[in-house]
């Protein structure tokens, strides 16, 4: 069967909602693991040791923590306080939520990489070690700065002990925010986030245009459709190469395209489902909900020639007449 038979049933289209999950196209059946992503050295047993280690000793602390935060919680949803509807918040702006909390273990020096490490603990105060697989993946690793100029999909690699290691760079100081997307073995889809601070002069960045087109090096990808607040609008990204459409993407962890979408001033997460289609390009569509007016920023990773590459939009949602007919999204998970 040739390639483009094989990946008839990956998703290229793709539903946007405010949720907690990673902002990917998901595949309907098998894709080959992509070589690319496994990017790091795997450690010795005895690095993996020390490591897990010394992560340990640094979460101890945070156990007596944890169960005060726990016992709070219940609290607050014994006499019915905002706790109640954390269901509801968009991904990404909470560090922890029901129970499990992102602990960043390594400090950042500004445009020198670093081997980060970090650690998801449970509701028992311990590092968690067994996560379900998404995308080809138990975690996805995505850091972007606060002006919304930066972003790094990053695929970390886990220790027997639960601690998470990437090689990262910030290439300027400033304020980024880290997500970790994952599922905890027998539990939900969460994504978490945390502030991390690159030190020196600080310069942000104004948020770039609203446009709808994006280069990236010898291609271009084009946006077209609007975002409505309340209801699904769809979205459609074209991709050419020196003019020409690209119609043999192929496949990056499990899909041709995958989205991440950020709100502009909270860094909101938005939540991606897939559309089935038979074609590797050039047109992928997405379907996206917002909840209000105002500037996203739209992330797309393709991958072609063998190469990832990520093209960048700023879109901004207006307010369109709500009783209007409405696209058909795709439905489930």
């Amino acid at each position: 069967m040739n390639t483009a038979a094989k990946l008839g049933s990956y998703a290229l289209g793709l539903a946007v909602v405010f949720g907690g999950a990673l902002g990917v196209g998901r595949a309907v059946g098998p894709v080959a693991e992509d070589p690319s992503a496994q990017s790091h050295t795997a450690m010795t047993k005895s690095q993996e040791s020390q490591e897990g280690h010394e992560g340990q000793d640094a979460l101890k602390g945070q156990e007596g923590q944890e169960d005060h935060e726990s016992q709070n919680s219940e609290k607050s949803q014994e006499h019915g306080t905002p706790e109640q509807a954390s269901g509801d918040t968009p991904g990404g702006l909470q560090v922890s939520q029901n129970g499990y909390t992102l602990n960043p273990l390594t400090p950042i020096e500004t445009g020198k990489a670093t081997d980060f490490r970090f650690a998801v603990t449970g509701p028992d105060g311990r590092p968690v070690t067994a996560y379900q697989v998404e995308h080809d993946k138990k975690l996805h690793f995505i850091v972007v700065s606060r002006d919304l100029t930066t972003f790094l999909h990053l695929h970390p690699e886990m220790t027997p002990d639960g601690i998470w290691s990437v090689g990262l760079t910030l290439p300027a100081a400033g304020a980024y925010r880290a997500f970790a997307d994952f599922a905890p073995t027998g539990g939900e889809k969460l994504t978490l986030g945390a502030d991390l601070q690159a030190a020196g002069d600080y310069r942000p960045k104004p948020l770039p245009e609203a446009s709808r087109s994006s280069k990236v090096g010898d291609y271009t990808v084009s946006l077209d459709g609007d975002l409505v607040p309340g209801r699904a609008s769809k979205l459609t990204l074209s991709v050419s190469k020196d003019g020409e459409p690209v119609t043999d993407l192929q496949p990056y962890l499990g899909a041709y395209g995958h989205l991440v979408a950020l709100r502009a001033g909270d860094l909101a997460y938005l939540h991606v489902h897939p559309e089935q289609s038979e074609k590797a390009g050039p047109q992928i569509t997405f379907y996206a909900e917002v909840p209000s007016i105002g500037d996203y920023r739209l992330f797309l990773d393709f991958k072609h020639g063998d190469e990832v590459r990520t093209a960048d939009f700023t879109v901004r949602a207006t307010q369109g007449d709500a009783t209007a007919a409405e696209p058909s999204a795709p439905h489930g998970h």
